[in-house]
């Protein structure tokens, strides 16, 4: 089993506090959803975890097995098992899909496989996301749809099979037919031996990916935390009891 910590972390952007102590455990084998009105840091908690450099951690620690990754760089903490598929992906104008597919596999080996050694697996993977293989040749998400950029994210995620998918409103920008596609490959993920933290406003992804742990994020802190329940009763009541909880 493989464990991720954050305790007590404290994060600024800008000089801006925006978490204000956060404390989550996530193990193998378990799903979190991350609920919360908008701007209140379930965004600002994944990119930190990855570590994004814009976000300033002013205090506390981020685990992993129990060793502290904050003075890892972003790639090296890919190394160790972490995955953002972000909310807004971002083109890379003169890299095509397989050549950067080719270069984050690569990244991840001792032995570097040239792209007719992987291209089967791609293309294969691609295929279950019906994502179409043109876009493998088009640069990345240059003039892809939003639900186009967001199965490229997926891809890459089942391309690196990681051991914590952090995975930010992946449901956003995608049609009825699409979000059942990813919400299938998400649920093809083998959970032995990964786990996922999905934010999401809609309760019709958390239908499709049942959680098995859940949390409300407000004012920069985990307010409250419980199981699929919990995810249940803030769809039919929304976010207003919790603040009168925590007043």
């Amino acid at each position: 089993m493989h464990k991720l910590e954050i305790k007590n972390l404290y994060v600024n952007i800008e000089d801006k506090e925006i978490l204000k102590g956060v404390d989550l455990t996530i193990n193998t084998g378990e799903i979190h959803a991350l609920m919360g009105p908008n701007g209140n840091g379930k965004s600002t908690l994944l990119m930190s975890i990855m570590g994004h450099p814009k976000y300033e951690i002013i205090s506390g620690d981020i685990l992993i097995d129990g060793k502290s990754i904050l003075e890892l760089p972003v790639d090296e903490r890919s190394k160790l098992g972490l995955f953002l598929a972000m909310q807004n992906p971002q083109v890379i104008p003169g890299v095509t899909n397989l050549e950067f597919l080719k270069y984050i596999v690569n990244a991840h080996k001792d032995k570097p496989q040239k792209l007719k050694e992987i291209y089967k697996d791609i293309k294969d993977q691609a295929e279950e996301l019906k994502f179409d293989l043109h876009m493998l040749k088009r640069f990345v998400n240059d003039g892809f749809s939003g639900g186009e950029k967001k199965k490229n994210e997926i891809l890459q995620l089942k391309m690196l099979n990681p051991i914590f998918s952090l995975i930010d409103e992946i449901d956003s920008g995608l049609d009825v037919d699409a979000l059942e596609v990813v919400a299938q490959n998400l649920n093809s993920i083998d959970l032995s031996k990964s786990a996922l933290v999905l934010v999401s406003h809609y309760d019709r992804f958390f239908k499709k990916v049942v959680p098995t742990h859940a949390h409300v994020i407000i004012d920069g802190r985990i307010v409250l935390s419980g199981g699929n329940e919990l995810v249940e009763r803030v769809n039919n009541e929304g976010y207003s009891w919790v603040k009168e909880l925590n007043k």
